[in-house]
């Protein structure tokens, strides 16, 4: 769903591709592959700071990353995931310029429901995610001090995948 909003003005320029594999009837594994920019800590919560310009960055971070997820099929359509991303961090000044690297471990534990569609060859799946970063290495000061003030996760993230069986 995320992806969507780069056709709006002021794209978070993130793209997701997840190749899936159904190990049995109710056990699922994936391998996502992930690249996004953003300009402001991930921990802000909903509320009057979500949308505040003044909590950006002084600058963007450029993530990208592949890795690895686990989905298991509890009853019905009604599934958990726990998905585990590290991703290379490029920190940029705010005319675009690399000014430091970094690694993130960007985890996430994902509760959902799996919609069949079109003789169960195409599939959405509307869920709800709480996402954490543990780990967040070699972050430029002036970036730090801005995460410094929220928490290193965030709860009630929404998640809209769809995807294609072959």
């Amino acid at each position: 769903m995320f992806m969507l909003f780069n056709a709006f003005p002021d794209p978070p320029k993130f793209v997701q591709l997840n190749l899936g594999y159904r190990v049995t009837d109710r056990d699922v594994v994936s391998l996502e592959a992930i690249t996004w920019t953003y300009d402001r800590p991930l921990g802000i919560p909903w509320g009057p700071s979500f949308d505040d310009k003044r909590e950006n960055y002084p600058g963007s971070v450029r993530s990208v990353g592949v890795g690895v997820a686990y989905q298991r099929f509890l009853w019905r359509g009604a599934y958990a995931a726990a998905h585990a991303l590290p991703q290379l961090q490029q920190y940029r000044d705010p005319a675009g310029r690399e000014i430091q690297k970094g690694f993130q471990l960007f985890t996430t534990l994902r509760a959902g429901y799996h919609v069949p569609m079109f003789r169960k060859r195409f599939f959405i799946e509307p869920s709800i995610a709480m996402t954490a970063w543990p780990i967040n290495t070699n972050v430029p000061d002036s970036f730090a001090a801005r995460d410094r003030k929220w928490s290193e996760y965030f709860l009630a993230a929404p998640g809209l995948h769809f995807g294609m069986r072959f």
